[in-house]
């Protein structure tokens, strides 16, 4: 799990690090007289409420699926050696098909 745990955590920065952007640049043109840019302003910061409450969403529930994962590979790691085994060799005869 702490391989999992340290593999995410640079992408859940960087959508941190987006988005805090996103808000300065909403911040940054509050003070624009133009219809386009306000316009433009208030559908960012529609779009970034609606994604941060979709983004916590997904963050839980992929480090749910992922801890669920680690824990099945090691309580049967033959099992999951096994379906990786027969998934590879599935691809290999569709991919060789061509």
């Amino acid at each position: 799990m702490a391989t999992a745990n340290k593999n995410y955590k640079p992408l859940s920065q960087e959508m941190h690090y987006i988005m805090d952007h996103a808000h300065a640049l909403v911040d940054a043109t509050s003070g624009e007289l133009d219809e386009r840019i306000n316009s433009a302003r208030t559908a960012l910061k529609k779009g970034l409420d609606a994604v941060k409450g979709e983004y916590g969403d997904l963050e839980s529930q992929f480090l749910d699926r992922v801890q669920t994962a680690d824990e099945f590979v090691h309580v049967k790691p033959y099992h999951a050696i096994g379906g990786t085994f027969i998934v590879g060799l599935l691809l290999g005869w569709v991919m060789s098909r061509k």
